[in-house]
């Protein structure tokens, strides 16, 4: 079975508008989403965010029903050990219900803006690795050893989270997702599934086979982006990402039943979660109201 959830809110700035957006949309539709997920960014197109952890524990301690997560971290923001600690007891806290999403760091302006160090992308994998070995040493051993090549744990102390904290990378790179084969717990990237996400999935998959690891160990995400406009010309299928020229990202839309078709593809490659991104609040009341009620969750057996 798989449940759906909302990344962000849609038309809202950080702050007291998002906070209201925030009580608007999750008290007024209950049932709709299970997860509630938050982007981590500094700055982003030369405008200030607001910090994902802040925000990732108000939210779990205002909405108790719901499971929070970041979607994704970068690895090289927090300290490794230190956000070991944060994540050990925002899951205590919250009750069990954090899905710790990771990913390599990508945006170069806030890296420099903030006097962050911002090495090649292959070391920022290799550091991803290395936080993920180390968050999983903290987490069962006490005390903690490990020795790095950027991180590093010597005689560390820290709590086992019960239940354990999922940890889920983001990526789509070749070197990242062997990462994710080799330890990650959760895997996402972006829907479409023929569009976006069936590229990764199949260079995931091959990967787990190449080290003997079973593929279905791991939980499979998909962030999706859905459009349902009024005016149904206006619809835009696809759009492009700077920090990846020359692909294509695609859009879910704009009727009802496009929506259905490309969430259901996605549940019979057996992902188990989707995220959906939404541009305004009346596209996202569309989808509860004409999606939800039709839209099949479950696998068809193969």
């Amino acid at each position: 079975m798989t449940d759906l959830g909302l990344h962000g809110f849609p038309e809202t700035q950080d702050g007291a508008d998002w906070i209201g957006q925030a009580h608007t949309l999750l008290d007024e539709l209950p049932g709709a989403f299970s997860t509630v997920w938050i982007s981590d960014h500094l700055q982003i197109d030369g405008e200030p965010a607001s910090d994902a952890w802040t925000r990732l524990t108000w939210l779990a301690a205002t909405f108790p029903r719901l499971r929070i997560g970041s979607m994704v971290l970068s690895q090289s923001y927090r300290n490794p050990g230190l956000l070991g600690v944060m994540a050990q007891t925002l899951q205590a806290l919250s009750g069990g219900r954090l899905i710790l999403g990771l990913g390599a760091g990508w945006l170069e302006e806030e890296y420099r803006a903030f006097n962050y160090d911002y090495p090649s992308a292959g070391t920022r994998v290799a550091q991803l690795a290395e936080t993920i070995e180390l968050l999983k040493a903290l987490w069962t051993s006490s005390p903690a050893i490990y020795e790095g090549q950027w991180y590093r744990l010597e005689n560390a102390y820290g709590e086992r989270p019960t239940p354990a904290v999922p940890i889920m990378v983001g990526t789509n790179g070749p070197k990242a997702l062997k990462v994710v084969a080799r330890l990650a717990d959760w895997w996402v990237w972006d829907g479409p599934w023929e569009t976006t996400y069936r590229v990764p999935y199949e260079r995931l998959r091959a990967e787990c086979e190449a080290i003997g690891r079973p593929f279905e160990e791991i939980t499979l995400v998909s962030e999706l982006s859905i459009s349902l406009p009024e005016d149904p010309l206006s619809f835009q299928s696809s759009y492009e990402h700077t920090f990846y020229p020359g692909q294509v990202f695609g859009v879910a839309g704009p009727q009802a039943g496009d929506v259905i078709r490309e969430i259901e593809l996605l549940v019979d490659a057996g992902v188990k979660h989707i995220a959906l991104n939404f541009d305004s609040v009346p596209e996202l009341r569309r989808f509860v109201a004409e999606v939800l009620p039709s839209v099949r969750l479950k696998r068809l057996d193969r």
